[in-house]
């Protein structure tokens, strides 16, 4: 009987050793280094594959330049996180939390693709439960066809005889490879399994999707080199206490990586939110203080965004600053602006910020809408709800210019706003494409303040 054998593999960035060491030599990371049993088999089993064209070595300057021919996959969110639609022969990972709707949203791709062969492998339901799932997003007219199975051998035998043109692997964690003598879900065997994956994509001109699982770090569970395997990296990512959820682009090779899709869940399955804005952006009765719009742009995609303050007195002793969407540490940059430069006494009042519908934002043009939300709950009178700010606020005071001032003053002015404050820099790029909005510059904070509250 052949004797087991084992090597030690680094969780971060799947390096292999033949015995324990403290710091990988890959990545420099400290104590990643676990033992799995793996053992090579020559089974003569490997599944072969007919390329659809021949490799062979080119001279550069002889490489025909022609127009990349997406596959469409019927839903216009994914389309614009992958840069367009997706790329034959690509590889496609797609991680998220547990529940959050990672194969609702692969198998509602599954189902509304036309005249395309989609092959959905299922390792964690059975074919009665993806049944029903189907029926609540609606079956159609289709050509899905499902298969349980975690064999990668089994799974490639069916493909070269189904030969679908999209494939959907769910998950990735549940696929063992008769090459590796290992459990389901280990390092060795992630990285097996996706490379035989990899090589049926490559080879067949096929794209795959595969999903996979995070762990409580919110990071992919497996390898590093998993990510660095595949071709693109979506994070689905959305908070339970909210409908809707946000795809976005971690790595892309064929397109941009600061594109996002924005889905509401909903009983019938996700529906695509072509408008965010006006989503985003709460409808008072009344007017409330401490509120402001702000023009953000993520990706390609300008969006209108509501940012809500409230300052109050700070009723422990130490003031606190919390922030939900937006990173505390510039929060407290700003404050300390409005202290020192304009002469707000902030110091010792408690400020909380949140950004409205649970999303995060990093755009620096939401600096100017924080700031007048801030001071609008610190006296207490309301911002006007037809006025929205899209500008930077600098460590000097000053309003700082951003960029695709354009396209902000047209969002806003899509959805009835009155009024923009952009930076004085700005002012000649906002005009050119404002119709009916009023675009008003400022130069200091002191500025927007007459402007807001007299």
């Amino acid at each position: 009987m052949a004797k087991t054998k084992t090597a030690f593999f680094c969780r971060n960035c799947g390096a292999q050793s033949p015995r324990w060491i403290g710091k990988c030599p890959s990545c420099g990371e400290w104590n990643t280094y676990v033992e799995e049993v793996i053992q090579r088999v020559e089974t003569g089993s490997v599944q072969q594959f007919t390329p659809r064209k021949q490799s062979v070595p080119t001279l550069i300057t002889d490489v025909e330049l022609s127009a990349e021919n997406r596959i469409d996959t019927a839903n216009n969110e994914l389309n614009r996180v992958l840069g367009g639609g997706l790329v034959p022969g690509s590889v496609v990972l797609v991680g998220g939390e547990p529940g959050i709707g990672k194969s609702t949203l692969m198998l509602q791709v599954a189902l509304t693709m036309k005249n395309q062969r989609v092959l959905y492998v299922s390792g964690e339901e059975s074919e009665q439960q993806i049944r029903m799932r189907a029926e609540r997003l609606g079956l159609g007219k289709n050509e899905c066809y499902i298969l349980t199975e975690t064999s990668t051998s089994e799974i490639l035998g069916h493909l070269s005889k189904l030969n679908p043109g999209i494939v959907i692997i769910d998950s990735i964690q549940t696929l063992t490879s008769e090459n590796i003598d290992a459990s389901a879900g280990s390092i060795s065997q992630i990285r097996e399994t996706a490379s035989e994956l990899q090589r049926y994509a490559k080879t067949v001109n096929v794209p795959v999707f595969l999903i996979g699982h995070i762990t409580k770090e919110g990071t992919l569970a497996g390898p590093k080199l998993l990510e660095h395997m595949v071709d693109t990296v979506l994070q689905f990512e959305g908070d339970r206490n909210y409908g809707y959820r946000i795809l976005r682009s971690v790595k892309n090779r064929f397109g941009s990586t600061s594109e996002l899709g924005i889905y509401e869940m909903q009983s019938f399955g996700l529906r695509e939110v072509s408008n965010p804005s006006e989503i985003l952006i709460t409808q008072h009765e009344e007017p409330v203080s401490g509120t402001a719009v702000a023009a953000t742009i993520e990706g390609l995609r300008p969006m209108l965004i509501e940012t809500q303050a409230l300052v109050s007195s700070a009723a422990y002793g130490t003031p606190q600053r919390s922030c939900t969407g937006f990173d505390t540490r510039r929060l407290n940059m700003l404050l300390a602006v409005l202290e020192k430069r304009s002469g707000f006494k902030l110091g010792v009042k408690d400020v909380f910020l949140n950004i409205a519908g649970g999303l995060r934002v990093d755009d620096p043009a939401t600096d100017l809408a924080v700031v007048s939300a801030v001071l609008s709950s610190n006296i207490d009178i309301p911002v006007s709800s037809k006025t929205c700010f899209a500008a930077e606020v600098g460590l000097s005071g000053e309003i700082r210019p951003v960029t695709r001032a354009e396209q902000r003053v047209s969002e806003a002015e899509k959805l009835g706003f009155e009024t923009i404050v952009v930076s004085r820099l700005n002012l000649k790029a906002a005009k050119s494409s404002a119709k009916t909005i009023k675009v008003v510059p400022a130069g200091k904070i002191e500025d927007v303040f007459r402007l807001l509250f007299g």
